[in-house]
Formats: C-alpha cells, structure tokens, sequence
C-alpha cells in the first residue's frame, strides 16, 4: 500500500497510527463504520469551511452528525461561514470528498477545527487523504498535529 501524504505527516512526527482500508465505493460515515465494524460515532468526517474573508477551515466532526454552521461560526469567530460545495472543497484542498484529511493539509493554510465529541474516544478514524483509507490514531495526536481548536461544532441530532 502506497503511504499518504497523511501517513507520512504523522510517521514524521513519531504518531501511532493504525491503516484501515476499505472499498472505495462507500461514500457515508454509516457505510465505512460498518466496513471496519466500528461505532459511527467514532468514525469523524473532514468538511471544508469557507468565511467571508480570510483563511479556510477545516472542521472534523463525527460522520452521522451535520456541522451547526452557528456554532462553527461562533468558534471561528465570524458572523457567519458556509459550506464548501462539493467542487469548491475539492478545487481548495486538491483532495477528492470522502479522502480531505487534515492531515495531508498541514501547512496549507487551512484553520482546523475538531467537535469536542472526539474527546469521548481515545481513538478515532479519520481519512487517510485518499478515498478508501482510514487512520485510526489517538484523539490527542489528532488535536496536536493539526493544531485543531476543539468546540462544539456538530448538531445535537445525529444526521438522516
């Protein structure tokens, strides 16, 4: 298996992590948590931010709930932001949807945001930078390799 740009981020840094394929098909947080037989809770989604003005954002929240785009707001302390389309996200991070890591966008100038609902778990899943590859790695190295700032980010109703 070729090494991602996300893998080699976190060997630099002596990070343990775990490698997770799966088909590359799946295009839903429900789909991959039941893939690797994990807790949809667990298994977190990388979403691209746009402000009015100013750096991009990267929120990571878990996959079977929706980002509040009031509360992103409030942690970015902006009046309002918005979501990337689809053609935006992937034309701003050169990564396909389903495969944006954080990981793989160090130094991109993107502001990185992790919903404090990580702070249940020890570990969590995040994409690998590619579609059909997940890293499992502690919560803490998440936070501390991006630079995350963690808030309350996710709906309080899990996504339909």
């Amino acid at each position: 298996m070729q090494k991602t740009n996300a893998m080699r981020v976190l060997d630099a840094r002596r990070v343990a992590y775990q490698v997770f394929p799966f088909d590359a098909s799946i295009h839903s947080g429900s789909g991959v948590a039941a893939a690797l037989g994990v807790p949809i809770e667990q298994v977190f989604k990388t979403l691209v931010v746009l402000r009015e003005r100013g750096r991009l954002i990267l929120a990571i929240i878990p996959s079977d709930r929706e980002l509040d785009l009031k509360r992103m707001a409030a942690a970015a302390h902006e009046k309002r932001v918005r979501m990337a389309t689809q053609r935006e996200a992937e034309a701003k991070t050169g990564l396909l949807v389903g495969g944006i890591s954080a990981l793989a966008l160090l130094d991109k100038g993107f502001e990185v945001f992790v919903d404090m609902a990580a702070q249940a778990y020890a570990e969590v899943y995040v994409s690998a930078g590619q579609r059909g590859l997940n890293l499992r790695l502690p919560v803490a190295d998440l936070v501390a390799v991006t630079g995350a700032n963690v808030a309350e980010l996710a709906g309080a109703q899990p996504a339909r």
